[in-house]
This record gives structure tokens, sequence and C-alpha cells, in this order.
């Protein structure tokens, strides 16, 4: 009687892990694997340089947090990036290049907060990331909290 608990536990597991990582959910990557190639323009020094000006309170993380998956516009971030932010969202399909993993910390860690918010507000010509023009300057600085806090 164990044994067969354990054989239809490990069946369970098994299809809970295969269901989540078709759903587009899979584990941080932290090796140099996820390393995503781009050759997207460098944000200005003057914008390149800036560090995000808000604290990561529950606040600011929560309201970053519900632009990403509910009210940024044009299009919820969720879309592109996935539920945790490892680029495989329900849009992501077929798009050259694929959206940036921010679960990745190798690669992360190597992009300025000033980096972030100029990619935020222009887009990234060559991929699909979208200019967020009506977004203000607080709503993307609570952006990038809640995108370095995927990473984590």
């Amino acid at each position: 009687m164990k044994q067969s608990h354990s054989g239809i536990r490990s069946i369970l597991t098994a299809t809970f892990l295969i269901t989540l990582v078709t759903l587009g959910f899979s584990a941080p990557a932290f090796s140099q694997d996820c390393v995503q190639k781009r050759s997207t323009p460098k944000a200005p020094d003057s914008i390149a340089k800036l560090e995000n000006p808000l604290q990561a309170t529950p606040e600011n993380t929560s309201a970053g947090q519900e632009l990403f998956n509910h009210t940024a516009k044009p299009l919820a971030c969720i879309q592109c990036h996935g539920i945790n932010g490892n680029g495989h969202g329900m849009m992501a399909r077929g798009m050259e290049p694929k959206p940036r993993d921010f679960t990745c910390s190798a690669m992360m860690s190597q992009i300025p907060d000033g980096q972030l918010f100029w990619i935020i507000k222009n887009g990234s010509q060559g991929t699909g990331m979208m200019a967020y023009k009506a977004l203000e300057e607080n709503q993307i600085w609570q952006l990038i909290l809640h995108i370095r806090h995927l990473g984590k």
C-alpha cells in the first residue's frame, strides 16, 4: 500500500510540473545560460545613470505588480513577459527575439535602472517591446521595482 501511494504521488507531481511548464511557469534561472543577447540602443547617459528614486516599499512594489499584471497600457507586461517574468507570456509565442527573462539575475544585474526606464518609456526597436509613453514616471519606477523583485 505504501508503495502505491508513492507511485501515485510521483505521477501527480510529474503531471503537475508538466502542466506548470505548459502554462509558461518555470523556476527562475540563476546561471549565465539565461542571458539573452540584445542590440538594444543604450539610453542617453543622463537617463542611463539614473537610479530608481522610489524605495522598495510594499506599496510601491505592489503598485508595480498591479501595473505589470493588469493595468499598464497599451498592454499589461504579463502578456509577453509571463506571470513570473520569465518571458513566456501568452503573446511571447513566435516573438523573435523572445521577451526579456526578468528572472535571470545574471543578466538583469547588468542592466541599470535608467536603461530599464528608457526602454519601458520608449520601447525597443527590432523587438516586440512597445513604448509605454502614457505611464507616469512614478509608475515606470514602480514597474522597475517589481521587475527587480522577479529576479530575486
